[in-house]
């Protein structure tokens, strides 16, 4: 199982952090052992004194694929979720001083949260996915499937052109605006519609 990652699919999200515009998405990767296991709990990790949360739709691949046509990738998914792709923010800016790789800040044991799927079908594509993800009570991230730069369509053709994709990877679509710190004993909780998909106490 392989987990795919997408950065800077939302514009503002882009700008709040002071980086460009995409022209092809931006792919990273999460070894499976980033993903947390179900009642697992979840500790702030002791390397980094700045803790970021980011929520994002995940696709569920369901069907192994390369070279993938953007008209046909939906035939390639058939679930989504909500989770948190969290990032040591401080590390992060570290590494990118140094032009270095993402890895540490990205891609550590229980960095990507994942909540529970729901199947897709027609008219859940055929209309805005809105999620979102409260800390404490409070929204802090609010998105929109509308709002992405590359469509779910377009990020599985352009992977797939790189790698192939297997029954079972997950791919995190990328984060609205709103990113921001998380401490010990916060509560998260992430969204899809109305419907609840996760909780989460930082311990």
């Amino acid at each position: 199982m392989k987990i795919f990652c997408v950065g800077r699919n939302y514009a503002e999200h882009a700008k709040e952090l002071g980086n460009e515009i995409p022209e092809e998405p931006v792919i990273f990767m999460k070894p499976k052992s980033a993903l947390l296991q179900a009642n697992t709990p979840f500790y702030y990790p002791e390397f980094s004194n700045e803790l970021h949360y980011e929520v994002e739709l995940v696709l569920r691949i369901s069907k192994n694929g390369k070279y993938i046509q953007e008209q046909q990738a939906d035939k390639y998914y058939d679930a989504i979720s909500v989770g948190i792709d969290f990032t040591a923010r401080d590390i992060q800016a570290e590494l990118k001083k140094k032009g270095l790789p993402w890895e540490k800040a990205k891609a550590w044991d229980n960095s990507a949260i994942l909540g529970k799927w729901i199947e897709l079908n027609p008219t859940i594509l055929n209309h805005p996915i809105h999620f979102s993800l409260l800390q404490n009570g409070n929204i802090v991230q609010s998105g929109d499937s509308t709002h992405m730069i590359f469509s779910f369509n377009k990020i599985i053709a352009n992977i797939s052109n790189y790698f192939s994709l297997n029954i079972g990877d997950l791919i995190y679509t990328g984060t609205p605006s709103g990113v921001g710190e998380c401490v010990t004993g916060d509560l998260l909780e992430g969204y899809l519609e109305k419907e609840k998909m996760f909780d989460l106490i930082i311990k």
